[in-house]
C-alpha cells in the first residue's frame, strides 16, 4: 500500500458582522488610521458581540460551512481539533462544544494551544491521525475571540487583534498532495514577552488580578518583533530549501497575519514577489489561530490542485513553524 497523505479537501471561514475600523479605535485611545496602517497594515477588524458568545460560536459556523462544502455528514467526522488561545472555558474543550454544535456525534475532540502558531501545530497533528490509516475525516479549526482578552486602553496592542474562525477538512489520499513537510519549533524563553499574566493556575482570578488588568494580552513589542522576523523567515526558508523548491514553483506564501513588516521579511527571505503572498491583515487584523485558514478561505478560488503553498507562523511562548502544503483540489 502506498503512503497515505493528509489532503486538505475543503476550507471554510466565518467572521462576525461587527466591523471595528481604525477611526473607531481613535475614540478609545490616542491613535489614528495613518499610525495604525503604517505600522501594522491593519485597516479594520471584526469583533464578536453579544452575551455568551465565545470562540465556539464562530467555530461552529465555520465547520457547518465546511461540512456543506465537502458534502460531509456530521456523523462522518472522526475528530474535531480546535486551535485556540481563547477557549469558551477551561473545560470542556471548545472542540467538543463545536462538535456538539454541528452534530458530529461520532467525533472525539480536543483543544490545542500554541499561541499564533497553533493552527500549524494542529494541521500537522491532524494530518498524522489521517496518515495512520485509522481516521478518514479530521476537522482542524482555528478560532479566536481576541476581543475578549485585549486591553482597550493599551494602544500598542488593542488595535492589532480581531475575531474570526476558519476550518479545514483533512482526508486520506495516495496522491502526492496534502501536508508534505513541516518544521515546528518552540522556545520557552519567550514567555515573559508575550503572555497573559493571570487566570491560570499560577495566578488564579482574584479582585487584585482583575483590578490590575492582568487578564489581557501583555506584549513587549520590540522583542517579539525581532524574534518573529528572524524565526518565521528562517523556518520558511528551511522548508523551501529542504524540499528544493525554486521561487517560481511556489504558488503562495501563507503567513500568519500579525504585522505587515514581519510578513514582508518572510516573503523576501523566501524570494517571492508580493503578489505571491496571501494577505488579509488589512480587513481582519490578527485573529491568532484563524489567520492562516482565513487566508486559505479568502484565496480558495485562486488555488489549483497541486499548487505549492508555504505556511508560516510565529506566536507567543515562543512558538513558530512552517508547513509545505500541496493543495488538494481545484476550487469550483
Amino acid at each position: 500500500m502506498k503512503k497515505l497523505n493528509a489532503m486538505v479537501s475543503g476550507v471554510h471561514g466565518y467572521v462576525p458582522d461587527f466591523v471595528m475600523d481604525n477611526k473607531e479605535w481613535a475614540k478609545y485611545v490616542d491613535t489614528n488610521d495613518e499610525w495604525i496602517v503604517s505600522r501594522t497594515g491593519i485597516k479594520e477588524r471584526r469583533f464578536l458581540k453579544g452575551e455568551d458568545q465565545g470562540s465556539s460560536v464562530m467555530g461552529i459556523e465555520a465547520v457547518k460551512g465546511l461540512l456543506e462544502k465537502t458534502n460531509t455528514a456530521p456523523e462522518e467526522v472522526d475528530l474535531v481539533l480546535c486551535c485556540t488561545v481563547t477557549p469558551d472555558m477551561f473545560f470542556p474543550a471548545t472542540a467538543n462544544i463545536i462538535a456538539n454544535g454541528v452534530g458530529a456525534k461520532n467525533a472525539f475532540g480536543f483543544d490545542l494551544n500554541a499561541a499564533c502558531s497553533g493552527f500549524l501545530y494542529g494541521l500537522v497533528t491532524g494530518s498524522q491521525f489521517i496518515e495512520t490509516g485509522k481516521y478518514k475525516k479530521v476537522v482542524v479549526v482555528g478560532a479566536d475571540k481576541m476581543s475578549s482578552i485585549i486591553d482597550y486602553n493599551n494602544r500598542s496592542t488593542c488595535v492589532l487583534f480581531g475575531d474570526g474562525a476558519a476550518a479545514v477538512m483533512l482526508e486520506p489520499t495516495e496522491e502526492a498532495v496534502g501536508v508534505i513537510d513541516s518544521e515546528l519549533q518552540a522556545d520557552g524563553v519567550g514567555e515573559p514577552y508575550l503572555h497573559m499574566k493571570a487566570g491560570g493556575s499560577r495566578r488564579p482570578s482574584t479582585h487584585e488580578t482583575i483590578d490590575a488588568n492582568e487578564h489581557t494580552i501583555h506584549q513587549e513589542g520590540s522583542t517579539v518583533f525581532k524574534f518573529a522576523v528572524t524565526k518565521m523567515a528562517d523556518v520558511s526558508a528551511e522548508i523551501v530549501e529542504r524540499n528544493q523548491l525554486a521561487p517560481e514553483e511556489i504558488s503562495y506564501l501563507v503567513p500568519h497575519q500579525a504585522n505587515l513588516r514581519i510578513i514582508d521579511a518572510t516573503r523576501r527571505r523566501v524570494g517571492l514577489p508580493v503578489e505571491k503572498v496571501m494577505m488579509n491583515i488589512d480587513r481582519y487584523g490578527n485573529t491568532t489561530n484563524a489567520t492562516i485558514p482565513l487566508c486559505l478561505w479568502d484565496y480558495e478560488k485562486k488555488l489549483k490542485k497541486g499548487d505549492n503553498l508555504i505556511l508560516a507562523a510565529f506566536g507567543g511562548g515562543f512558538t513558530w513553524g512552517s508547513v509545505y502544503l500541496k493543495w488538494g483540489y481545484d476550487s469550483k
